[in-house]
Formats: C-alpha cells, structure tokens, sequence
C-alpha cells in the first residue's frame, strides 16, 4: 500500500449518517439516572422539565444503535466537517519512534473544539420543540462557545454560566460567546438562589462545573420556554460526538489502518466517548480488540482516585443522582488548575466501561501536560488546547516506549481542540510560574465523605 497520506479527508459523501449509540452493545448498561427526592429512576417526563423532548428519549434509550441525523444538523455539519485524520509524521521523528501516530483533530471550526457536534444537535431539538432559548454552563469556555454559536445559527437565545475562574482567566473566550449573542455569567453568582446559597457558604470561592450546573438549571426550570443543555457526561452527548470516531474508523479503514492503542483525554468524557464509540462497540461485540486509555489531570482525578458511587452531579445538589467515578459534588479543583478537564465526576456510560474492565485510566500532573503542549506546537503546528495536551502527552509517551522496546504500536488520540483562548495558562507555563497540585487523599475524603446515602 502507498504511504499513507500526512491529511487523511472523507468526502463528503463518506461522512457519518447516523450516530452510534454505544450502550446498545453494552451487557452492563449504566445505571439509571435517580430523582433525588424519591430515589427512584428518572421518568421521561420528569427529565421533560429540564431537558427536550427527543434529548430525554436518547438519554433514555439503551436499545437503538443507530440514530439517524437529521439533515438540517448533518448540513451544518458540512461546514467543518468532516474533520482531518492526522498522521503526526513530524511528531513521529521528533520522537525517534517506531509507532505510528495519528491523531483525529477536532478544532478546524470556529468554536474551536469538538463541542460543536453536540451543541448545534441540542440547539436543533430546543427549536424543534419551539423553545425560547437554552441554558448552560461552561469551564474553559468552549462548549459556552461552541453553543453560542449553533444558538446564534438558529436564532435561540443562549445563556451561559461559567466557571468564575475561567471567566477571569480566558476574558477572549468570553466575549467570544457575547458576539454570538449568548449572555456569561460568573460562577457562582448572585443571579440564583443556589448561586447565593453557594456565596455564602464559600464566598471566596473560584467557581466549579458542578456549581455553574446548579445555576443553569435552576434558570431553565424557572423559565417559561428555556431548557437546560449540556456539553458532557451525559448519554445523549456521547452518541452525538460518536461522529469523531466514527469519521476516524472510515479513515482508517479506508486506509488498512487499525490502531493499537486509542487515547482521549477525560473530563466529563464526551471527546473520549465520542473518539472510542466505535472502536469500543468492536471490542463489546468481540469483534476486534483495543486498548482504550482515558488520561486525566492528576488535581481533579476522578476515575484513578474517586469512587464508583451515586453521587449527584451538580454541587447544589437539585441534578438528578447518576451513578459514576466521583469525587464528590463539593470537590473544586484548585485555582491554579487551568488546563481544564474540571468536573468532578464522569460519564456513566464510561463509568460503567472502566468498572467492568473495557478501558483503563491513568492521571497525569499539569506542567508535564503544557511541556507535552509545548513539543507537538513546535514539530505538527497546531497550538493544542490544554484539555487536548493530556491525550497528546500519553501518546508521546506510548511512543517512547516503543522506541524502547522496538514495538511498532498504531496509536490514535483525540485532538480535541486549539488552545489559542487558553494563553494565559501558556503564559504561566512559559514564565515557570505553573505548578502542580495533587489533592491529598484527605483532600479526597472530604468531599467523597460527604456522598449522598444510595442503596443501590
């Protein structure tokens, strides 16, 4: 076969029609989301009140593996779409490595990461169902972005809580979100009950994912005509980011390739559930094998040191339970966090994935992140977002070790986005003022110990 090409791109015909429900293919399915009052499993209409109608039903559905894609979304899909197939030559010498690198890159659209996938869907249904506008929140501020642009495509109205500290230290990414249209607020602020309920309990406090959550929802619960979105975590955005990696493994497949090894940094786990959706469905029906890396910050470590638990996912304590790897809805990473990847718990579809043994994890500490950053900037010329730099900094070093060993691995990781709004955090990594922070295992304890009492 011809060496393969350093860009691999589909047509447009080869793109993804429908999205790929991983659950469907699971013998352990996640378990159910709980009402926090009565402990039992969320009904369709009670999740109606938070979310849209047809966001509930994929939420809810653990049968059907394909859904299609309407063709208003898989239009809007064509601006960006499909994304590049990379194979990271440079990075490869750099490294002096017998492994073949590649790497399925996210950020050749406005928002600048994978967030748009999901977001322009969510954004679809809430104008189908003739709603108002939607509420969110956001950490780095690229999901808020990604959104405010796909509300802003449909002419929605957009509100976006986001992460005090990230507020404050990505001011570009913000007005970035205004001149979409969409409306930022800090979090916590003094705009909701729980925000202030939150102030007055911790009133020097940076903001967390799981606080900014309790405000947007409380917003579209208490608004006629808005719904609450979200970026991760939950179901319904894993099967719409299933179109990275279902691009990926036409790519590879058109080419011979199958990867070895496929790496994807983990927050809330919708890039990583997004890359490895098809790939996992492979292993699930045993048909082929992988291994499957989630790599995490070593300060909000939740699947290498949390706990597989129900736990709810926002710290106002008013989401609905979902039982995942947690540390504990009051966790708050430290401020000198910035490289993302904030939230508290994950995916429980992920959750339940790395529970019965189907993916590993490992966590990684900030500076060797940036310094990663760093390396694949200066030799592929893309200047990686911070979340991005975990999943690159785990594949440089499977590559070491075939270097070592003399192993000929294909590694695939998930490119999730550019870092150009994320320049303060290069700054401080560039002037040697970055540090890591590793939350003691009394650090851990505290917010775990205080995990709702489930019996299930």
């Amino acid at each position: 076969m011809s060496e393969i090409p350093y860009k691999i791109y589909l047509n447009e015909s080869e793109m993804p029609e429908t999205w790929y429900n991983l659950r469907a293919d699971m013998a352990h399915k996640p378990a159910p989301l709980l009402n926090p009052a009565t402990l039992e499993p969320m009904t369709a209409q009670e999740l109606g009140g938070v979310f849209c109608e047809e966001l509930v039903k994929q939420e809810l559905d653990e049968t059907t593996p394909y859904y299609e894609i309407p063709q208003e979304i898989r239009d809007f899909y064509k601006m960006y779409r499909p994304s590049p197939l990379v194979r990271a030559y440079c990075l490869e010498k750099k490294l002096q490595t017998p492994a073949k690198i590649y790497y399925k890159f996210e950020g050749n659209n406005t928002s600048g990461s994978h967030k748009l996938n999901s977001a322009i869907a969510q954004a679809y249904y809430a104008k189908k169902q003739g709603l108002r506008g939607v509420t969110t929140e956001t950490g780095a501020g690229q999901w808020g972005t990604a959104l405010s642009m796909a509300c802003a495509y449909l002419e929605l109205d957009c509100k976006v809580f986001m992460v005090k500290v990230s507020y404050e230290q990505k001011p570009f990414r913000r007005e970035v979100m205004r001149t979409y249209g969409a409306s930022v607020t800090p979090s916590p602020s003094n705009e909701t009950q729980v925000g202030r309920k939150i102030l007055a309990e911790h009133p020097d406090t940076t903001g967390s994912l799981g606080c900014a959550i309790s405000e947007a929802v409380e917003v579209a619960v208490t608004n006629p005509g808005y719904r609450y979105v979200l970026g991760s975590v939950l179901n319904q955005v894993l099967l719409h980011q299933s179109v990275i990696g279902l691009e990926a493994k036409i790519a590879m497949d058109k080419y011979g390739i199958k990867p070895d090894v496929i790496i994807g940094c983990a927050g809330g786990g919708s890039n990583l559930g997004g890359l490895i959706a098809p790939f996992m469905g492979e292993k699930l029906r045993g048909e082929a094998d992988y291994r499957i890396v989630a790599v995490e910050p070593a300060s909000c470590p939740s699947f290498t040191r949390g706990v597989f638990a129900y736990d709810f996912c926002d710290t106002g304590n008013i989401c609905p339970l979902a039982k995942m790897y947690t540390l504990g809805s009051s966790f708050i990473p430290s401020a000198n966090h910035a490289g993302g990847l904030r939230f508290h718990g994950m995916s429980t579809t992920l959750s339940q994935l790395y529970h019965d043994g189907f993916m590993e994890a490992i966590s990684v500490a900030q500076t060797d992140v940036f310094e990663a950053a760093q390396t694949f900037a200066r030799v592929e010329g893309i200047l990686p977002a911070p979340e991005s730099s975990h999943a690159i900094l785990a594949a440089m070093n499977e590559a070491i070790r075939c270097r070592e060993s003399g192993e000929e691995k294909t590694i695939l990781f998930g490119l999730t986005g550019t870092g150009y709004f994320d320049l303060v955090a290069y700054k401080q990594f560039n002037d040697g003022t970055m540090s890591d922070y590793i939350p003691t295992d009394e650090d851990l304890q505290i917010s775990i110990s205080k995990l709702p009492k489930v019996d299930k």
